[in-house]
């Protein structure tokens, strides 16, 4: 799978590098013993071109190191169990057993690792299938998407690059968070905590103490625009909220997804299939109505405007492109802010960095509800720890989904 864009990344660096082996750590690479509090990966990739360009990216970061590479799912199984790894980038189209089956097995195989199952990077194509695979395999429990595609490998490699170690030093930092308690230091399997695991798992544990986790009740309150911001874990997340509303919705929710926009369209017809509310693709000038949720293209910026007496419409566009993250969460709430004032409710969701944060104290400001998903449930504590410093109310998907449900009277909630 995306044998064409490996070609070109291997075009990008040094021809005098052999490949790696897949039976042994990469030269320049550490053990298990001795990576310290680096984060260590597995490359899985039925191609030897990919393997060798994927692991060279990320050896360009001296906080992280490649212990290994894998030819087939068969092969990540056995090494993750051997390893343990902190992460494993894991193709989906391979032969013998393919990144589905594997992502299963490794999460029942290595449950009882000493930090939990290794976190997972799938590595899919742009194509529709790819797309839909990749969404498969988060539902599946991979944590995060990360693009193969021979154009965008071909004239983006730092921005592939600057994404790829971006992912791995997320997920790879909220294992120990997910494994819970830890073993005795005398145990065989014990080894340091990388660093950014410890600093995860301290963060988490303080943040959640302090939390009084209940869903809130909306019931008569206007509210004219939900909007939503996710990233790194976001579309289970999302699955479990828009799944749970019902169908008398009396406002629109815009969503915004850090995702390419492949992904981002898989995506919002995976939500429309399971949801009784109505989710599109959304576009340019699309106006909203109650009841359906419209997800913001991914690679573009999406913000809500009105335009004279008519209803809310959605605006796509590049600008600005300074923003980090396209659809930026920041540019959306801050829209949505100025567009409904105290009448919009805010949510951000798990994610990487604190988009959201600005737009959610713009949304504060103006007298608007914001939520954030709490740190138990966050493949990352980010964005969602960023919205709840700034106000932010902090509860589980499950009573986010509670709490817009009290928008729609109670008879037309059973009814629905």
């Amino acid at each position: 799978m995306g044998r064409l864009g490996a070609l070109l990344i291997v075009s990008t660096l040094p021809s005098n590098t052999p490949p790696s082996q897949p039976s042994k750590p990469l030269a320049g690479s550490a053990s298990a013993s001795t990576s310290g509090g680096q984060i260590r990966v597995l490359v899985c990739d039925d191609s030897a071109f990919m393997r060798k360009a994927i692991s060279q990216l990320i050896a360009s970061d001296p906080q992280l190191v490649v212990i290994d590479t894998a030819r087939n799912g068969q092969e990540a199984v056995e090494k993750a169990k051997k390893l343990s790894p902190d992460v494993i980038t894991l193709d989906i189209e391979m032969p013998i057993m393919n990144g589905h089956q594997a992502l299963t097995a490794i999460k029942r195989e290595c449950r009882d690792l000493p930090e939990g199952p290794p976190a997972v990077l799938v590595c899919s194509s742009l194509t529709s299938a790819g797309s839909h695979d990749a969404l498969q395999a988060l539902r599946e429990g991979a944590a995060d998407i990360i693009a193969k595609d021979a154009s965008f490998f071909s004239t983006n490699m730092e921005a592939m690059r600057e994404d790829l170690i971006r992912k791995i030093k997320a997920i790879g930092g909220s294992r120990a968070r997910r494994a819970g308690p830890r073993p005795a230091i005398g145990s065989t399997l014990a080894r340091p905590m990388n660093a950014l695991a410890a600093a995860h798992q301290a963060a988490n544990l303080a943040a959640a103490a302090a939390m009084d986790l209940r869903p809130i009740s909306l019931t008569g309150r206007r509210i004219d625009l939900i909007a939503i911001g996710s990233s790194t874990g976001g579309p289970p997340i999302l699955e479990t909220i828009l799944s749970n509303l019902p169908p008398a919705l009396p406002c629109p929710i815009v969503i915004a997804q850090h995702m390419p926009a492949s992904f981002t369209k898989a995506m919002s017809e995976r939500l429309d299939g399971m949801s009784a509310i109505s989710v599109v693709h959304g576009e340019h000038g699309m106006p909203l109505h109650p009841g359906t949720a419209y997800v913001i293209p991914g690679g573009r910026h999406g913000r809500v405007r009105a335009i004279g007496p008519g209803p809310i419409r959605l605006e796509v566009s590049d600008d600005p492109k300074s923003a980090p993250f396209k659809p930026s969460v920041n540019e959306l709430l801050a829209s949505a802010a100025r567009q409904s004032g105290k009448h919009c409710l805010g949510i951000v969701l798990t994610g990487i960095g604190d988009d959201g944060k600005v737009g959610g104290q713009e949304l504060r400001t103006c007298g608007g509800t914001l939520l954030a998903q709490d740190p138990g449930t966050s493949v990352v504590y980010g964005m969602p720890k960023a919205a709840a410093d700034v106000g932010g109310i902090s509860m589980t998907p499950e009573q986010i989904a509670q709490s817009i449900s009290t928008l729609v009277p109670a008879g037309l909630r059973a009814a629905g």
